[in-house]
């Protein structure tokens, strides 16, 4: 059995960057301490060290790191060893300049930064590979390692001549002729056709962004290359330690946390042993409530526990502040706890930071950490760390549970890329990602559990999918969709669906004949409205506002369950609903507000018996997760608002943090949260 598996504590502690403090014996005599008493007992350690790992070419140095290894093993700590490819030593890039990425302006980058090189070029896999053998070699055996971390937030592309060749092989393999390719990519268009593979660039702002196809399945490349990139970082560590898992942390977009968009997250699951990610919230903005950033916070979560089916880590977090939003507004107290039990509720098996102690210098000098520069115990931030790791030590028979969902909701990145990419609608509202967080947030408001799955997915174990947007839709897909609703499955999809496939060319004669079918409808135009047009829809003897798209519809066979209220399509279909086998399929015609989807759902899901059994009369602010084993469950009760709550649940309970026995009506003060046992 791995030694992982035989961990029994969840996970407490994040990056430590040791390297940074070798001049300074006292602090990491201090950092010892200080861990003991925050209860942290996992530490990712060389992220960002190569250059102290390496000074110099061939010249190794690891005295500093078995001394830190062994430390931590004493303390009866894990360490979770990074390889350090994330951030280059400086004689690497001035001896084989090759190494630096080339921008899509064909600009060789400068040395400096993190997250440049390249991931084709010959030198940097062979000195990549080097340091990784060595470090595989020497801690393989060591017995405080937990799991290897492989590289840090892999992200970005490079346009070197290396990658173009790269680039046009990906593509040969994949279409075979050229005559292929310039089917899949409309060639004639503008006169585009290619007569040679030579002529294939990647798309540049000094020459091609207009061809869709490039550009997607130069996304595709991309990930591809990066995972390749990863499988040659993994190889000697895979043959030398196979019983020790493997990660790299993934990553949200930060902007408005949504799924990251660079990476097909959804294909790199494939090749991780264990999923984790780097979760930076900006809690207490002006632009939205506690309880809407914590539904966002909440879909990613069930995002990467989905797609391996198994609990997921949170590697990096902030026990305070950031460095690098418009604001860096501090955690206000309580925050800190609830924000990190809310990854346990969705399946985390950890909450780790970055970082340990803040850097005295340079751009994460005032990043938030576990330790501030005034090197104390006594100051909020730390106590607030300490109630935690206090707080996991009473929950760790959590770990390793799995929540139960009977409810799916599908991204595809291909089908984001195309759908950005795509020069019709509207540039400002398409939201693809944001939509399937709205659809979400009906089911987070009602304490009903959700997987966040890719087309690939098995749909059978669902009673309801939920596929909003799909615009890219392979043809695979809509006879997946078929089966599943035939079989007995709910399916919804919306507005903005099956325009493309997959190499981004229009499906032509109408909406696909196979959705036709599927939902009873043929959708015949998508209007596409001003930020301040608005139409209604009439549903269930309600109206509904409706903005940004509207379907226009023609019913082949389907029930018309809401209809439009304006314009030159009032009293056509808006909603729709159709029997196909033993399941339904439903279409939403229109982008509505939250009520009509919380309406919408709520009755969908009292059909399905879908609803919490646990949960007798919640409150939209405040979230019931569950953690499953097959015999028991334990449930977390958050609150996130800045107002007292009160819920009833089914049954009697006993909270682990206090010992406390609570009623079936609880009380839950602003930022209060409960890990109840029945």
């Amino acid at each position: 059995m791995r030694r992982y598996d035989l961990e029994t504590r969840l996970l407490h502690g994040g990056d430590y960057n040791p390297d940074q403090w070798l001049g300074y014996p006292e602090i990491l005599a201090k950092d010892l301490a200080l861990m003991e008493k925050a209860k942290a007992n996992t530490f990712s350690l060389g992220i960002f060290a190569w250059s102290t790992l390496e000074p110099e070419e061939g010249v190794f140095r690891f005295d500093w790191l078995d001394k830190i290894m062994a430390d931590i093993h004493e303390m009866g700590g894990n360490v979770i060893l990074a390889t350090p490819s994330g951030a280059r030593p400086a004689w690497l890039s001035q001896k084989y300049p090759e190494v630096l990425r080339t921008n899509e302006r064909r600009e060789k980058q400068l040395h400096g930064g993190r997250h440049n090189h390249c991931f084709s070029s010959p030198v940097y896999r062979k000195k990549v590979a080097i340091i990784n053998k060595k470090l595989v070699e020497r801690y393989g055996n060591h017995p405080a390692l937990l799991m290897w971390h492989i590289s840090n937030e892999y992200s970005g592309d490079c346009h070197c001549d290396y990658c173009q060749e790269n680039f046009r092989s990906w593509l040969k393999q994949k279409y075979t002729t050229l005559e292929a390719l310039n089917e899949a990519w409309w060639g004639p268009f503008w006169s585009h056709t290619y007569s040679d593979w030579s002529q294939v660039e990647s798309p540049s702002s000094l020459g091609e962004t207009m061809v869709h196809g490039l550009n997607l399945d130069w996304k595709r490349f991309v990930t591809d290359q990066t995972i390749d990139f990863y499988q040659h970082e993994i190889k000697d560590i895979r043959r030398v330690t196979p019983n020790i898992p493997i990660t790299t942390n993934f990553m949200a977009d930060t902007n408005d946390l949504i799924p990251f968009q660079s990476l097909d997250y959804g294909e790199f699951s494939k090749h991780v042993d264990i999923i984790s990610w780097d979760c930076y919230p900006a809690w207490h903005n002006d632009w939205g409530t506690t309880a809407d950033l914590a539904s966002k916070v909440g879909f990613i979560n069930d995002q990467y526990r989905s797609l391996k089916q198994q609990p997921f880590l949170i590697m990096e977090s902030t026990p305070s502040s950031v460095n690098w939003h418009d604001v860096n507004k501090a955690k206000r107290p309580g925050m800190h706890l609830l924000s990190s039990l809310q990854f346990i509720a969705h399946g985390s098996d950890s909450n780790l930071y970055f970082q340990w102690r803040k850097s005295r210098g340079s751009s994460e000098k005032f990043h938030g950490a576990v330790v501030d520069h005034d090197n104390s115990e006594e100051n909020r931030v730390f106590q607030e760390v300490t109630k935690v790791g206090h707080s996991l030590e009473k929950i760790k028979a959590v770990k390793g549970s799995y929540k139960k969902a009977k409810v799916g909701i599908i991204f595809d990145w291909a089908n984001n890329w195309a759908l950005e990419d795509a020069q019709g609608f509207s540039q400002q509202s398409k939201r693809y990602a944001q939509t399937l967080q709205e659809h979400y947030r009906s089911f987070w408001n009602a304490d009903i559990p959700v997987e966040v799955i890719t087309p690939e997915s098995d749909l059978g174990k669902y009673d309801l999918v939920i596929a909003p947007m799909l615009y890219l839709i392979e043809e695979e897909t809509m006879d997946k969709f078929t089966e599943y609703v035939t079989q007995g499955g709910r399916l919804v999809s919306t507005y903005v669906t099956g325009y493309v496939n997959e190499t981004d060319l229009t499906y032509l004669n109408g909406w696909p004949k196979k959705l036709q079918k599927l939902f009873g409808i043929a959708v015949k135009e998508t209007d596409t409205l001003y930020p301040k047009d608005r139409n209604q829809l009439n549903y269930q003897s309600k109206s509904y506002e409706v903005q940004d798209y509207c379907s226009i519809i023609e019913l082949k066979g389907a029930q018309s369950l809401g209809s439009y209220v304006q314009d030159f399509y009032a009293q056509q279909s808006a909603v729709t609903k159709h029997t196909v086998g033993a399941g339904t399929a439903y279409y939403i015609g229109a982008r509505t507000a939250q009520d009509f989807l919380t309406d919408f759902y709520t009755a969908l899901a009292q059909e399905l018996s879908l609803t919490n059994p646990w949960v007798v009369a919640g409150h939209p602010d405040v979230s019931v997760q569950s953690r499953d084993f097959e015999e028991e469950s334990y449930y977390f009760v958050m609150n996130f608002s800045e107002e007292i709550q009160i819920i009833e649940v089914a049954e009697e309970s006993t909270d682990l943090l206090t010992g406390e026995k609570i009623s079936k009506h609880i009380q839950l003060q602003p930022y209060g949260v409960k890990v109840l046992h029945p």
